[in-house]
């Protein structure tokens, strides 16, 4: 049957992701986990979405990558929720992956509070920096359909692209093109 070899030796399967993540609901702290989990699940999830299955075996496979999908997001959800709630917080039972997560968090909240103290203190010209900074910015886009070449509002010309060309845009020619469902933002971790 479908079985979930998650590292050369620790098998693990619906269950004992499941017992990893009771245990981290039952726990106020965040729990110390095998740091390569995401990279094990997302290796097994990637494994079993290439493998064609018939019948029963196709419905079990589609029902064993649910399960497993909603486990994991429950897990990182909870996870991250208790080291962002946390009074002090404890890097040390934290993956790579989340400190990822936590790391933006840290820069939105950077960021709310330098507009902040910039409006009430009346530092016109910081904010003016950052909204011309903001708006002249590059966007990586993927096509979903050909285009022809396109002058950017740098004036710099891009294209013509094919569907699934990847380029880096002005910031606005991005959101126009990402409006009309001409292409989609990527990121790099993409």
């Amino acid at each position: 049957m479908l079985g979930v070899q998650m590292s050369e030796t620790k098998k693990i399967d619906v269950n004992s992701l499941y017992a990893v993540l009771l245990r981290e609901a039952e726990n106020d702290s965040v729990q110390e986990i095998d740091p390569k989990l995401y990279n094990n699940i997302a290796e097994f999830l990637g494994n079993l979405k290439n493998q064609d299955y018939d019948g029963v075996d196709s419905k079990i496979k589609d029902s064993l990558v649910k399960i497993i999908t909603e486990i994991t997001s429950l897990l990182l959800k909870i996870r991250i929720e208790k080291a962002k709630n946390s009074i002090e917080l404890d890097y040390s039972n934290l993956l790579d992956e989340e400190r990822f997560i936590l790391d933006s968090e840290d820069e939105l909240r950077l960021r709310k509070d330098t507009i902040l103290s910039a409006t009430l203190s009346g530092r016109l010209k910081l904010l003016e920096t950052v909204a011309r900074n903001h708006r002249s910015r590059s966007v990586v886009v993927r096509f979903l359909k050909p285009i022809d070449q396109i002058v950017g509002t740098d004036l710099h010309t891009y294209g013509p692209f094919e569907a699934e060309d990847v380029a880096t845009l002005p910031f606005e020619n991005a959101g126009a093109l990402i409006g009309k469902k001409i292409a989609v933002k990527i990121s790099w971790e993409d």
